[in-house]
Protein backbone atom coordinates (compact mmCIF):
# COMPACT_ATOMS: atom_id res chain seq x y z
CA UNK A 1 0.00 0.00 0.00
CA UNK A 2 1.56 3.16 -0.99
CA UNK A 3 1.09 6.26 0.92
CA UNK A 4 -1.12 4.21 3.88
CA UNK A 5 -1.38 4.60 7.47
CA UNK A 6 -2.05 2.57 10.28
CA UNK A 7 -3.58 3.06 13.51
CA UNK A 8 -1.98 1.96 16.64
CA UNK A 9 -3.71 1.61 19.76
CA UNK A 10 -2.52 0.30 23.50
CA UNK A 11 0.48 -1.96 21.66
CA UNK A 12 -2.19 -3.09 18.69
CA UNK A 13 -3.06 -2.64 15.36
CA UNK A 14 -6.81 -1.18 15.33
CA UNK A 15 -6.86 -0.30 11.66
CA UNK A 16 -4.99 0.20 8.42
CA UNK A 17 -5.88 2.41 5.28
CA UNK A 18 -4.65 4.35 2.17
CA UNK A 19 -3.77 9.00 3.21
CA UNK A 20 -6.85 9.34 0.68
CA UNK A 21 -9.32 7.36 2.51
CA UNK A 22 -10.90 7.93 5.72
CA UNK A 23 -9.19 7.50 8.97
CA UNK A 24 -10.86 5.90 11.61
CA UNK A 25 -8.20 4.79 13.74
CA UNK A 26 -7.22 8.67 14.10
CA UNK A 27 -10.42 9.51 15.77
CA UNK A 28 -10.73 10.77 18.91
CA UNK A 29 -7.84 13.35 19.26
CA UNK A 30 -5.37 10.59 18.78
CA UNK A 31 -1.81 11.65 17.43
CA UNK A 32 -0.72 11.66 13.98
CA UNK A 33 3.02 11.05 13.11
CA UNK A 34 4.38 11.17 9.91
CA UNK A 35 7.73 9.00 9.17
CA UNK A 36 8.56 10.12 5.99
CA UNK A 37 9.97 8.12 2.95
CA UNK A 38 10.00 4.41 5.29
CA UNK A 39 8.40 1.16 4.00
CA UNK A 40 6.29 -0.12 7.10
CA UNK A 41 6.44 -3.79 7.64
CA UNK A 42 5.64 -6.54 10.48
CA UNK A 43 8.87 -7.27 12.75
CA UNK A 44 10.91 -10.22 11.08
CA UNK A 45 10.80 -13.94 12.32
CA UNK A 46 13.88 -15.86 12.21
CA UNK A 47 12.16 -19.31 12.57
CA UNK A 48 15.74 -20.97 13.06
CA UNK A 49 19.31 -20.03 15.50
CA UNK A 50 20.90 -21.07 18.23
CA UNK A 51 21.69 -18.41 20.72
CA UNK A 52 23.31 -20.36 22.83
CA UNK A 53 26.21 -20.81 20.56
CA UNK A 54 26.40 -17.20 20.02
CA UNK A 55 29.88 -17.32 21.76
CA UNK A 56 31.58 -19.47 18.59
CA UNK A 57 31.05 -16.54 16.71
CA UNK A 58 34.68 -16.06 14.47
CA UNK A 59 35.81 -19.53 16.86
CA UNK A 60 34.53 -21.77 14.01
CA UNK A 61 35.69 -21.65 10.44
CA UNK A 62 34.06 -22.74 7.69
CA UNK A 63 34.58 -25.88 6.29
CA UNK A 64 35.00 -28.13 3.17
CA UNK A 65 32.61 -30.72 4.55
CA UNK A 66 29.68 -30.62 7.12
CA UNK A 67 30.79 -33.42 9.26
CA UNK A 68 34.10 -31.69 9.24
CA UNK A 69 32.66 -28.45 11.05
CA UNK A 70 30.58 -30.56 13.16
CA UNK A 71 33.26 -31.41 14.45
CA UNK A 72 35.04 -28.30 15.38
CA UNK A 73 31.36 -27.02 16.52
CA UNK A 74 31.97 -30.21 19.26
CA UNK A 75 35.46 -29.57 19.97
CA UNK A 76 34.74 -26.02 20.77
CA UNK A 77 31.75 -26.76 23.10
CA UNK A 78 33.74 -29.22 24.87
CA UNK A 79 35.97 -26.81 25.92
CA UNK A 80 33.39 -24.88 27.33
CA UNK A 81 31.32 -27.31 29.53
CA UNK A 82 29.22 -24.75 31.34
CA UNK A 83 26.45 -23.03 29.47
CA UNK A 84 25.73 -20.55 32.00
CA UNK A 85 29.27 -19.39 32.36
CA UNK A 86 29.07 -15.58 32.12
CA UNK A 87 30.83 -14.86 29.03
CA UNK A 88 28.16 -17.40 27.40
CA UNK A 89 25.21 -15.38 29.00
CA UNK A 90 26.83 -12.41 27.70
CA UNK A 91 27.26 -13.31 24.15
CA UNK A 92 23.83 -14.25 24.31
CA UNK A 93 22.56 -11.25 25.25
CA UNK A 94 24.02 -9.45 22.77
CA UNK A 95 23.10 -11.49 19.88
CA UNK A 96 19.45 -10.85 21.61
CA UNK A 97 20.17 -7.42 21.42
CA UNK A 98 21.66 -7.26 17.94
CA UNK A 99 18.55 -9.77 16.35
CA UNK A 100 16.16 -7.15 17.90
CA UNK A 101 18.22 -3.80 15.91
CA UNK A 102 18.26 -6.08 12.50
CA UNK A 103 14.34 -6.04 12.62
CA UNK A 104 13.73 -9.51 14.49
CA UNK A 105 10.32 -9.74 16.48
CA UNK A 106 10.14 -13.73 16.85
CA UNK A 107 12.78 -16.60 16.82
CA UNK A 108 12.90 -20.03 16.67
CA UNK A 109 15.50 -20.94 19.04
CA UNK A 110 17.08 -24.47 19.05
CA UNK A 111 18.65 -24.80 22.69
CA UNK A 112 20.33 -27.62 24.23
CA UNK A 113 20.17 -26.24 28.00
CA UNK A 114 17.13 -24.30 27.81
CA UNK A 115 19.90 -21.52 29.11
CA UNK A 116 18.04 -19.04 26.55
CA UNK A 117 15.15 -19.39 27.82
CA UNK A 118 15.77 -16.61 30.65
CA UNK A 119 17.28 -13.99 28.44
CA UNK A 120 14.70 -14.31 25.96
CA UNK A 121 11.60 -14.19 28.96
CA UNK A 122 13.48 -10.40 30.10
CA UNK A 123 13.99 -9.48 26.20
CA UNK A 124 11.24 -8.03 23.79
CA UNK A 125 11.84 -11.17 21.52
CA UNK A 126 9.23 -13.57 21.34
CA UNK A 127 8.90 -17.04 19.67
CA UNK A 128 9.99 -20.71 20.62
CA UNK A 129 13.20 -22.20 22.61
CA UNK A 130 12.83 -25.47 21.06
CA UNK A 131 14.43 -27.51 23.79
CA UNK A 132 16.67 -30.30 21.30
CA UNK A 133 17.30 -33.78 22.05
CA UNK A 134 20.22 -35.86 20.77
CA UNK A 135 20.71 -39.52 21.21
CA UNK A 136 21.17 -41.96 18.89
CA UNK A 137 21.73 -44.93 20.97
CA UNK A 138 18.45 -44.71 23.09
CA UNK A 139 17.97 -47.09 25.17
CA UNK A 140 14.69 -45.68 26.87
CA UNK A 141 13.45 -42.84 24.64
CA UNK A 142 10.39 -42.49 27.11
CA UNK A 143 12.83 -41.78 30.72
CA UNK A 144 14.98 -39.00 28.15
CA UNK A 145 11.24 -37.16 27.05
CA UNK A 146 10.24 -37.78 30.50
CA UNK A 147 13.14 -36.09 32.08
CA UNK A 148 13.13 -33.24 29.08
CA UNK A 149 9.22 -32.36 30.03
CA UNK A 150 10.42 -32.12 33.97
CA UNK A 151 12.97 -29.52 32.69
CA UNK A 152 10.10 -27.43 30.27
CA UNK A 153 7.64 -27.50 32.94
CA UNK A 154 10.51 -26.37 35.71
CA UNK A 155 10.49 -23.01 33.80
CA UNK A 156 8.94 -20.17 34.83
CA UNK A 157 5.82 -18.80 32.91
CA UNK A 158 6.92 -16.19 30.09
CA UNK A 159 4.55 -13.88 28.21
CA UNK A 160 5.65 -14.15 24.86
CA UNK A 161 8.15 -16.92 24.93
CA UNK A 162 7.18 -20.72 25.10
CA UNK A 163 9.09 -23.69 25.40
CA UNK A 164 8.82 -27.58 23.13
CA UNK A 165 11.14 -30.30 22.14
CA UNK A 166 12.47 -30.75 19.29
CA UNK A 167 14.62 -33.88 17.44
CA UNK A 168 18.30 -32.58 16.30
CA UNK A 169 18.34 -35.10 13.01
CA UNK A 170 17.71 -38.31 11.51
CA UNK A 171 21.43 -39.27 12.09
CA UNK A 172 21.35 -37.88 16.04
CA UNK A 173 18.03 -39.26 17.21
CA UNK A 174 16.93 -43.36 17.43
CA UNK A 175 13.85 -44.08 15.65
CA UNK A 176 11.72 -44.46 19.15
CA UNK A 177 12.94 -41.14 20.39
CA UNK A 178 11.54 -39.35 17.21
CA UNK A 179 8.19 -41.26 18.34
CA UNK A 180 8.40 -40.48 21.91
CA UNK A 181 8.79 -36.84 21.34
CA UNK A 182 5.82 -36.84 18.68
CA UNK A 183 3.90 -38.43 21.66
CA UNK A 184 5.04 -35.71 24.28
CA UNK A 185 3.71 -32.92 21.91
CA UNK A 186 0.54 -34.10 21.49
CA UNK A 187 -0.16 -32.81 24.87
CA UNK A 188 0.03 -29.31 23.61
CA UNK A 189 -1.56 -29.50 20.19
CA UNK A 190 -0.56 -25.81 19.19
CA UNK A 191 3.06 -26.77 19.96
CA UNK A 192 5.48 -26.65 16.84
CA UNK A 193 8.45 -28.78 16.73
CA UNK A 194 11.85 -28.39 14.97
CA UNK A 195 14.45 -31.49 12.79
CA UNK A 196 17.21 -30.45 11.07
CA UNK A 197 16.30 -32.71 8.32
CA UNK A 198 18.60 -33.27 4.55
CA UNK A 199 21.07 -30.29 5.63
CA UNK A 200 24.04 -32.36 3.53
CA UNK A 201 24.88 -35.20 1.38
CA UNK A 202 26.75 -37.02 4.70
CA UNK A 203 23.00 -37.42 5.81
CA UNK A 204 21.57 -38.01 2.87
CA UNK A 205 24.51 -41.09 2.51
CA UNK A 206 23.77 -42.14 5.94
CA UNK A 207 20.12 -43.00 5.64
CA UNK A 208 20.37 -44.35 2.27
CA UNK A 209 23.19 -47.18 3.23
CA UNK A 210 23.96 -46.97 7.17
CA UNK A 211 27.94 -45.81 6.07
CA UNK A 212 29.80 -42.70 5.47
CA UNK A 213 31.41 -40.10 7.48
CA UNK A 214 28.14 -39.59 9.90
CA UNK A 215 28.32 -43.77 11.11
CA UNK A 216 32.46 -43.41 11.38
CA UNK A 217 31.40 -40.57 13.81
CA UNK A 218 28.71 -42.22 15.38
CA UNK A 219 31.14 -45.02 16.10
CA UNK A 220 34.20 -42.58 17.51
CA UNK A 221 31.65 -40.61 19.67
CA UNK A 222 30.46 -44.33 21.32
CA UNK A 223 26.66 -43.23 20.30
CA UNK A 224 26.28 -45.99 17.44
CA UNK A 225 23.80 -48.67 18.06
CA UNK A 226 23.79 -51.82 16.33
CA UNK A 227 20.18 -52.56 16.06
CA UNK A 228 19.82 -49.73 13.82
CA UNK A 229 18.85 -50.50 10.07
CA UNK A 230 19.15 -47.90 7.64
CA UNK A 231 16.13 -47.84 5.87
CA UNK A 232 17.51 -46.92 2.54
CA UNK A 233 14.79 -43.95 1.87
CA UNK A 234 15.71 -40.32 1.67
CA UNK A 235 15.78 -38.76 4.95
CA UNK A 236 11.98 -36.60 4.55
CA UNK A 237 10.69 -40.30 3.21
CA UNK A 238 12.60 -41.57 6.93
CA UNK A 239 10.90 -39.11 8.88
CA UNK A 240 7.06 -39.15 7.17
CA UNK A 241 7.65 -43.03 7.73
CA UNK A 242 8.37 -42.49 11.33
CA UNK A 243 5.06 -40.53 12.01
CA UNK A 244 7.08 -37.54 12.70
CA UNK A 245 6.24 -35.09 9.91
CA UNK A 246 2.84 -32.78 10.09
CA UNK A 247 1.95 -29.41 9.72
CA UNK A 248 3.33 -28.66 12.95
CA UNK A 249 7.07 -29.13 12.75
CA UNK A 250 9.50 -26.99 11.19
CA UNK A 251 12.31 -29.15 8.71
CA UNK A 252 15.72 -26.87 8.63
CA UNK A 253 17.93 -26.42 5.92
CA UNK A 254 16.78 -28.92 3.44
CA UNK A 255 19.81 -28.55 1.02
CA UNK A 256 19.65 -31.96 -0.26
CA UNK A 257 15.76 -32.39 -0.69
CA UNK A 258 14.69 -33.81 -3.93
CA UNK A 259 11.71 -32.70 -5.74
CA UNK A 260 9.59 -35.91 -4.27
CA UNK A 261 10.69 -34.75 -0.71
CA UNK A 262 9.37 -31.13 -1.45
CA UNK A 263 6.51 -32.78 -2.60
CA UNK A 264 5.99 -34.92 0.64
CA UNK A 265 6.59 -32.08 2.95
CA UNK A 266 3.87 -30.06 1.11
CA UNK A 267 1.46 -32.56 1.54
CA UNK A 268 2.16 -33.16 5.39
CA UNK A 269 2.41 -28.89 5.38
CA UNK A 270 5.23 -29.00 7.04
CA UNK A 271 7.52 -25.23 6.81
CA UNK A 272 10.73 -25.56 5.48
CA UNK A 273 13.00 -23.30 6.57
CA UNK A 274 16.02 -22.35 4.80
CA UNK A 275 19.18 -20.44 6.07
CA UNK A 276 21.56 -20.39 2.94
CA UNK A 277 24.28 -18.17 4.44
CA UNK A 278 25.18 -20.98 7.18
CA UNK A 279 24.74 -23.71 4.25
CA UNK A 280 27.85 -22.06 2.20
CA UNK A 281 29.81 -21.63 5.99
CA UNK A 282 29.37 -25.66 7.02
CA UNK A 283 29.85 -27.00 3.74
CA UNK A 284 26.15 -28.78 3.40
CA UNK A 285 25.99 -26.76 -0.25
CA UNK A 286 23.54 -23.93 -1.69
CA UNK A 287 20.00 -24.76 -0.82
CA UNK A 288 18.10 -25.16 -4.13
CA UNK A 289 15.80 -22.33 -3.34
CA UNK A 290 14.23 -22.15 -6.66
CA UNK A 291 12.72 -25.64 -6.44
CA UNK A 292 11.38 -24.80 -2.86
CA UNK A 293 9.35 -22.09 -3.68
CA UNK A 294 8.13 -24.04 -7.31
CA UNK A 295 7.21 -26.44 -4.80
CA UNK A 296 4.61 -24.84 -2.98
CA UNK A 297 6.15 -25.94 -0.01
CA UNK A 298 5.79 -23.21 3.01
CA UNK A 299 9.17 -21.46 2.83
CA UNK A 300 10.64 -19.98 6.64
CA UNK A 301 13.74 -17.88 6.92
CA UNK A 302 16.45 -19.19 9.65
CA UNK A 303 20.01 -17.46 10.23
CA UNK A 304 21.07 -20.23 11.99
CA UNK A 305 23.87 -19.89 14.59
CA UNK A 306 26.60 -16.94 14.99
CA UNK A 307 28.90 -20.22 14.48
CA UNK A 308 28.08 -20.22 10.73
CA UNK A 309 26.85 -17.00 10.33
CA UNK A 310 28.43 -13.36 9.90
CA UNK A 311 25.02 -11.94 11.92
CA UNK A 312 21.62 -12.66 12.96
CA UNK A 313 20.24 -10.03 10.43
CA UNK A 314 17.27 -11.99 8.22
CA UNK A 315 17.37 -8.94 5.87
CA UNK A 316 20.61 -9.95 5.24
CA UNK A 317 19.54 -13.29 4.66
CA UNK A 318 16.87 -11.84 2.50
CA UNK A 319 19.50 -10.77 -0.15
CA UNK A 320 21.18 -13.65 -0.09
CA UNK A 321 17.83 -15.61 -0.99
CA UNK A 322 17.80 -13.17 -3.61
CA UNK A 323 20.56 -13.53 -5.24
CA UNK A 324 20.47 -17.86 -5.01
CA UNK A 325 17.15 -17.34 -6.50
CA UNK A 326 16.14 -14.40 -8.80
CA UNK A 327 13.44 -16.18 -9.79
CA UNK A 328 11.06 -15.95 -6.95
CA UNK A 329 9.10 -12.66 -6.39
CA UNK A 330 10.68 -10.38 -3.40
CA UNK A 331 6.95 -10.54 -1.92
CA UNK A 332 7.41 -14.18 -1.94
CA UNK A 333 10.74 -13.78 0.11
CA UNK A 334 9.36 -11.14 2.63
CA UNK A 335 6.51 -13.42 3.34
CA UNK A 336 8.75 -16.31 4.24
CA UNK A 337 10.22 -13.89 6.78
CA UNK A 338 6.80 -12.59 8.22
CA UNK A 339 3.77 -14.12 7.82
CA UNK A 340 5.67 -17.97 7.20
CA UNK A 341 7.52 -17.84 9.98
CA UNK A 342 5.00 -16.01 12.01
CA UNK A 343 2.54 -19.29 11.12
CA UNK A 344 5.50 -22.11 11.45
CA UNK A 345 6.12 -20.96 15.27
CA UNK A 346 2.29 -21.01 16.22
CA UNK A 347 1.92 -16.58 16.51
CA UNK A 348 0.30 -15.75 13.62
CA UNK A 349 -2.65 -15.18 16.07
CA UNK A 350 -0.78 -11.87 16.55
CA UNK A 351 2.81 -11.23 14.48
CA UNK A 352 3.48 -11.89 10.68
CA UNK A 353 1.05 -9.12 9.02
CA UNK A 354 -0.12 -5.79 9.37
CA UNK A 355 -4.00 -6.24 10.36
CA UNK A 356 -6.70 -4.89 12.94
CA UNK A 357 -5.98 -6.92 16.37
CA UNK A 358 -2.14 -8.06 15.89
CA UNK A 359 1.01 -6.69 17.78
CA UNK A 360 1.97 -3.30 16.34
CA UNK A 361 5.24 -4.67 16.58
CA UNK A 362 6.35 -3.09 13.41
CA UNK A 363 9.74 -1.97 11.46
CA UNK A 364 9.62 1.33 9.80
CA UNK A 365 12.40 1.28 6.94
CA UNK A 366 14.03 4.04 5.48
CA UNK A 367 13.28 3.89 1.57
CA UNK A 368 15.30 5.93 -0.75
CA UNK A 369 13.09 8.85 -2.27
CA UNK A 370 12.87 7.61 -6.01
CA UNK A 371 12.15 3.78 -4.94
CA UNK A 372 9.88 2.46 -7.45
CA UNK A 373 9.86 -1.55 -6.12
CA UNK A 374 10.14 -1.08 -2.60
CA UNK A 375 9.78 -4.98 -2.25
CA UNK A 376 12.39 -5.74 -4.62
CA UNK A 377 14.72 -2.90 -2.43
CA UNK A 378 13.91 -4.49 0.62
CA UNK A 379 15.24 -7.89 -0.20
CA UNK A 380 18.19 -6.80 -1.29
CA UNK A 381 20.02 -5.57 1.87
CA UNK A 382 18.90 -3.75 4.62
CA UNK A 383 21.21 -2.78 7.85
CA UNK A 384 19.92 -1.77 10.91
CA UNK A 385 20.47 1.98 10.73
CA UNK A 386 18.11 1.75 8.12
CA UNK A 387 15.53 0.67 10.11
CA UNK A 388 13.53 1.41 13.43
CA UNK A 389 10.91 0.14 15.48
CA UNK A 390 7.72 2.02 15.55
CA UNK A 391 5.48 0.98 18.62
Amino acid sequence: MRDAWVAVDHGRVVATGHSAGPRGGAAGGATEIDLGDVAILPGLVNAHTHLELSYLQDHVPPAPAFVTWVKDVMAARRLRPDPNAPDILDAIDEAIAHATACGTALVGDISNTLTTFGPLARSRLGGIVFYELIRFNAPDPAAIVEKARQEIDALPPAEHVRPSLAAHAPYSVAPLLLREIKRALQHDPFAPCSVHLSEAAEEVEFVKSGSGPWRRLLEQLGAWDDRWVAPGVTPVEYLDQCGFLDGRVLAVHGVQMTLPDLARLKACGTTLVTCPRSNGHTGAGAPPLEEFYRSGVRVAVGTDSLASSPDLNVFAELATMRALAPSVPPAHLLESATRQGARALGFDAEFGTIEPGKRARLLAVSIPRRTIDVEEYLVTGIVPEQLRWVE
